[in-house]
Formats: C-alpha cells, structure tokens, sequence
C-alpha cells in the first residue's frame, strides 16, 4: 500500500517492534496525530476468548471520564408519559412505533438509541438494521431501561459502549487530538479498567493479548500488556 508523505513521516517516530507504555503511547498517537482534521485517539484491543461461545462475549459501557470530544444524537423510543421524561432530559428525537417505522425506512441520524422494556416488542424488528452498526438496545449495556434521564445524561457526558468483534477485539475512540495528554491518559485507563473488569469467568491464559493506540490517520502504537496491567487500577 503506498503511503502518504505525512504517514510515512509520522510512522518513522515510532519505533517498529518497540512496546511502549500506556502513557508513552498516548503521548505519541498524540504527537503523530497529524492530519487537518481533529483525529480521534483510538484503542484497539485483542483478547483471548472465543465470541463464538455465548460465555465468552465481551460487552458493556464506560463513561469516559473527560468525554469523547463529540456530543451524540440520542434517540429514545418509548410511549406516554416517557416521552416527557426524554425530552426535558435531553433526548434529540423520542418517539415510538412512528420512529421505528422511520429507521425501517431508511432514518438513521442518529448516534445512540434508548428504548424502554416496554417498546422492545416493537424495537425487537430492527435488529438487522441496528445491530450490525452497534446501536441495538440492550440492557446490558443500559439502554433498555425506564430510567431514561440517567441513560441519555451519562450518553450525553460521554458513555461509550465496547464490544469484542468476531475476531475478538474491541475498539473505541477514547477522545480527540485536542484533547490534553493527561486528559487522553485519564479516558484510556478507564477505557481498560471496563475491559479487564468484565473478563469473562470461562477465559483461561492470557485475556488482554494486545494493545494497539493509534489516531485516525496515523499509524498503530503497540503497548506492552503487562506494563499496561500495572498501570491500570482494576
């Protein structure tokens, strides 16, 4: 693949085959984060579970403590007075089988969706046009819930939701190149501590197998897991 002359010259400041510490390699995605655009800092991480079995999906939410630089579009399905409820806290669109006919027609702007239990029934036909980009309801990451006010403020303030893929990795923007050094720092640590706290009980060796930091543009950081395990305070 031929790169850029901006890439290349921001790969050459990271040594190929080297594995930094957490901290240097915020430091450095930083640093390389180069590009016109506000990049997004990035963490990739490669665990060892096999998503194929039901006791090994890795799945759930961290709110960021210094949020993700970018303020999400919330939509809320629900009904009666709910819909007050999402509105006065916040919500961009509320609506209920009205807005589902909508996304089955093609609407998706928007970056988060909130149901209540009760609209599931409804929510439930959207699964082959949510689930794919990783914005179905779930109470397990806590968008199901009737406790709307508290899910669409911590959304709002910069909970992100993580999910290992079929190849078992997770990955999340942890903010953005304008965000300071010990700010980024801060929101990857949190960012792992979710992770390591949420080890499947079925996973034996290694869980955390890599650690990769990069910008959007720039090019991939590796971090050394073990070094990583002690800075992080699980």
């Amino acid at each position: 693949m031929k790169r850029s002359k901006r890439y290349r010259a921001a790969a050459e400041k990271v040594e190929a085959g080297k594995l930094y510490s957490l901290r240097e390699a915020v430091d450095l995605a930083k640093q390389v984060a180069t590009a016109k655009f506000n990049e997004a800092i990035e963490v990739h991480v490669r665990l060892g579970i096999d998503p194929r079995h039901a006791d090994q999906q890795v799945r759930s939410t961290v709110t960021l403590p210094h949020g993700t630089g970018i303020t999400k579009k919330v939509l809320v399905i629900t009904t009666g007075e709910k819909i007050k409820e999402a509105q006065d806290a916040g919500a961009d669109i509320v609506g209920g089988e009205d807005i589902v006919q909508q996304i089955q027609g093609g609407f998706m702007d928007f970056d988060a969706v909130i149901a209540t239990p009760d609209m599931m029934k409804l929510v439930g036909r959207l699964g082959k046009v949510l689930g794919p980009r990783g914005l179905m309801p779930s109470a397990k990451t806590g968008t199901v819930t009737f406790e709307l006010e508290n899910a669409i403020k911590e959304i709002k303030a910069g909970r992100v939701e993580f999910r290992a893929d079929k190849a078992g990795i997770t990955h999340n923007a942890a903010g953005r190149r304008d965000f300071s050094a010990d700010d980024l720092y801060d929101n990857v640590k949190a960012l792992l501590q979710a992770i390591y706290r949420v080890r499947p009980a079925s996973v034996k060796g290694a869980y955390v197998r890599s650690i990769a930091i990069t910008s959007t543009m720039g090019p991939g950081i590796m971090v050394d897991t073990t070094l990583a395990q002690k800075e992080v305070t699980v």
